[in-house]
C-alpha cells in the first residue's frame, strides 16, 4: 500500500500538461508502405508519454476487403461478445470475423478480447434515403452506448485503428503493426492528464473512416459534447479528443464544408482579428455565430486522416508543437522534428504550420467520395 501511495504521489508531482506525442506519414499518390516507419517515428518521442496509452491507424491495410465495412471491437468478457455478435448478425452479412492478430507480451498485464468483423449491410436494413455511412454511425454509437463492456474503436473501410494501454513500442509489437502496409499511418503516445488511461481511451479515436490523434487539452469539451449530441453523436470514451473526431465528421461529411472553413470553425480567429479582416469579415463573423459550440478551446495539435486525405492543425495560438515535412511524395507531420528526421534524414522541405491553419494533403486515387442529399456520389 505504501508503494502504491508513493507511485500515486510521483505521478501527481510529475504531471506534464504538454505531454503526448503525435506522428503521421502519408504517401500523396497512395503507395502503400510498411508500418515500420510510423513505429520508429513515434518511439523517438517515448518520453512524451507515460506508458498509459498508445495507438496507430493505418489506411489501405485491407486491400482484399477494401469495399467492406470493418469493425474493430474490444470486449471486457466473452458474454458481452456473444450479445454484440447477435446484434451484428441481425443487421449485417458477416463476410469474415476473427480475433485481431496480436503478439503475446509479458509487459501487458491486462488485455481485453479484441475482435474484427468485415460487414456488409443487409439490403433491407437501410431506411429510405439513408446513406450507408449514417447507418454505420448509428450502429457504432448504439453498441458503445448500450452494450456495457463492448467498445467499437474502429469502423471504416480498408483502414483500422489499433490501440491500448502501453507505450508505443509495446502496442506496436502487440498488434504487429510492422506486418501491415498502408498509404497513411498515424500514431500517438499518450500522457493522460485529466482522464484515466484505459484501452478504449487511448488514441487514435475514430468513426467511419476518420481517425484523430491529439496532443493537448480541450477545455470546451462540455459545450462541444452537447452540440454533438444534438446531431446524433454520443461521447462514451471519457476522453476529450473524442469530440474532435465527431466534429470533423459532422462538418465535412454532413455539412460538406472545406477544410479551411473547418479550420476557421474549430480554431476560430479571435474577434479583434475578425474585425480587422477586410475581405472575409462577414464570413468569419457568420462562422463564429453559427458554429460557436463547435469552437475548440484550449491547446491542441492534431493529425486527422480519412481514406482520401491527411491533415495537421494547431490551435489558434499554437500552444502545442507541430512540425511538417515533405520528401518526394511522402508527407510527414509530428510533434517534434526529431520524429520526422529519424525516418526521413533529408526532407526536401520542413516547416512549422501556422496557428489555426490546417495543412491538408489529398491522396491521389483515394479522393473523398461525398454524397448529396439523395445519396448520389459526388466529388
Amino acid at each position: 500500500m505504501a508503494e502504491y501511495q508513493q507511485l500515486k504521489s510521483l505521478e501527481k508531482n510529475s504531471r506534464i500538461p504538454a505531454g503526448c506525442g503525435v506522428s503521421g506519414i502519408a504517401h500523396r499518390k497512395g503507395k502503400v508502405f510498411s508500418g515500420v516507419d510510423i513505429m520508429s517515428s513515434i518511439c523517438v518521442m517515448t518520453e512524451r508519454g507515460n506508458g498509459l496509452g498508445a495507438g496507430y491507424a493505418g489506411y489501405g491495410i485491407y486491400p482484399e476487403l477494401k469495399d467492406i465495412w470493418c469493425f474493430h471491437i474490444m470486449y471486457d468478457e466473452a458474454s458481452v461478445k456473444e450479445k454484440v455478435e447477435e446484434f451484428l448478425d441481425d443487421r449485417f452479412d458477416i463476410v469474415s470475423e476473427e480475433p485481431i492478430p496480436t503478439k503475446k507480451l509479458r509487459t501487458l498485464t491486462y488485455i481485453p478480447v479484441l475482435h474484427r468483423y468485415f460487414l456488409n449491410v443487409k439490403n433491407g436494413d437501410l431506411r429510405d434515403g439513408m446513406q450507408d455511412e449514417e447507418y454505420i454511425l448509428g450502429i457504432a454509437m448504439n453498441i458503445n452506448r448500450n452494450f456495457n463492456g463492448a467498445c467499437v474503436f474502429s469502423s471504416g473501410k480498408n483502414m483500422g485503428i489499433f490501440k491500448g494501454v502501453g507505450n508505443p513500442e509495446e502496442i506496436g509489437e502487440f498488434y504487429r503493426i510492422y506486418d501491415y502496409k498502408g498509404y497513411i499511418w498515424t500514431a500517438h503516445n499518450r500522457f493522460p492528464t485529466n482522464t484515466v488511461g484505459w484501452w478504449g481511451g487511448a488514441h487514435p479515436f475514430g468513426i467511419l473512416d476518420w481517425s484523430v490523434v491529439h496532443n493537448g487539452e480541450i477545455s470546451s469539451y462540455g459545450i462541444n459534447r452537447r452540440y454533438l449530441e444534438n446531431a446524433g453523436y454520443y461521447c462514451t470514451f471519457f476522453t476529450d479528443t473524442e469530440v474532435i473526431t465527431y466534429l470533423f465528421d459532422l462538418l465535412r461529411r454532413k455539412h460538406k464544408l472545406d477544410f479551411n472553413t473547418i479550420g476557421n470553425i474549430l480554431a476560430a480567429p479571435f474577434w479583434d482579428r475578425i474585425t480587422r479582416e477586410e475581405e472575409n469579415n462577414n464570413f468569419l463573423k457568420a462562422l463564429r455565430i453559427i458554429y460557436a459550440p463547435a469552437l475548440i478551446n484550449g491547446p491542441f495539435a492534431i493529425i486527422v486522416a480519412n481514406s482520401g486525405m491527411f491533415l495537421g492543425m494547431n490551435d489558434r495560438l499554437k500552444l502545442r508543437p507541430l512540425v511538417a515535412a515533405k520528401k518526394g511524395d511522402f508527407v510527414y507531420i509530428a510533434s517534434e522534428e526529431s520524429a520526422i528526421r529519424w525516418v526521413c534524414r533529408n526532407p526536401d522541405i520542413i516547416w512549422m504550420p501556422d496557428a489555426g491553419m490546417p495543412v491538408v494533403i489529398e491522396i491521389e486515387g483515394h479522393r473523398e467520395e461525398r454524397k448529396d442529399g439523395k445519396g448520389k456520389k459526388s466529388q
